[in-house]
Formats: structure tokens, C-alpha cells, sequence
């Protein structure tokens, strides 16, 4: 399962964390979830599925820790302290992508993930995250042009 799925979980993981720590806690949480259910799957895509919500699920809750929302540093080394390290790519155009995806939403940056880096379909998307297939459209489109507008600059320039 982690050779299959992993990099589409670590991508999820990574997208909605915006940093490798919590990623990496996202995704043995993922999977440790998936051993001890076992959860019963129809079809592969059905367990791409689970895994995907499961994974949306994982990061929001990590997003959401106590840790994080009531510990308040107290001087300005304590909060460098506190910053999870930077994630970087190997390129600045990739840098100013994921910068840009992260920015987003979490309803935009799902379905632009899903699309773009999985290859998923609408249809598949929108069976996954439970909308309709004009919400998943909708929300292509908006995420399409909020990305638009956070890229241009002198590197994205037209």
C-alpha cells in the first residue's frame, strides 16, 4: 500500500501542511489507520478514495492540534523556534508553485491537487470528496484563477 499510495498521500499530506514534519506525522497516521481498520475496499479506486479522505481528514486534525492553536511564543527566538523549517523544491519555479497552491484554500487546493498532481478526473474527485461534478468544475476554475493571480510576477509574467 505505501509503495502504491505514498506519494499521493505525502503530496496531500504535504499540500495541506505546508511543512515536512507535519506531512511525514500525516502520513504514518494514514497508514497506521489503514492497518489497524482494514478497512473493506470494493475496488482500488474506492481504497484510493478512502485514503485520500482519510489523508484530508489527518491534516486538518493536525492543523487543528491544541499544540498548535495555545502555545504562543515568547520572544521573536521562540517563534523562529516554533516555525516548522521551509519546504523547498528543486527549482524556484516550483518554490513559487507550491507557495502559490498553499495559499489557497483548502476546497480550491484538494481539488487542484487532486487533478493536476494525482490525474484524477472530475468525476473521480467529485465521488471522492462528495460534491457534485459542477462543484469540482467550479472550484477548478476558481483555483485556476487564484493561482493565475498569485503567479504573476517577474517570473510568471505573460
Amino acid at each position: 500500500m505505501v509503495d502504491r499510495y505514498g506519494s499521493m498521500v505525502y503530496g496531500i499530506a504535504l499540500t495541506h501542511t505546508r511543512c515536512r514534519p507535519d506531512a511525514d506525522d500525516v502520513f504514518q497516521e494514514v497508514f497506521l489507520a489503514y492497518h489497524r481498520r482494514q478497512p473493506r475496499c470494493r475496488s482500488e479506486q474506492h481504497r484510493k478514495g478512502w485514503l485520500i479522505v482519510t489523508t484530508i481528514n489527518c491534516a486538518k486534525q493536525a492543523a487543528q492540534n491544541s499544540w498548535r492553536t495555545r502555545v504562543v511564543p515568547m520572544t521573536a527566538q521562540d517563534m523562529e523556534a516554533a516555525m516548522p523549517p521551509q519546504f523547498e523544491f528543486a527549482t524556484e519555479t516550483q518554490d513559487a508553485v507550491f507557495q502559490a497552491l498553499s495559499q489557497l484554500p483548502p476546497d480550491y487546493r484538494i481539488v487542484l491537487h487532486l487533478f493536476y498532481f494525482e490525474d484524477l478526473p472530475t468525476a473521480e474527485i467529485a465521488q471522492v470528496l462528495g460534491l457534485e461534478i459542477g462543484a469540482v468544475k467550479m472550484r477548478l476554475s476558481r483555483g485556476r484563477g487564484l493561482m493565475r493571480d498569485r503567479l504573476q510576477g517577474a517570473m510568471f509574467d505573460e
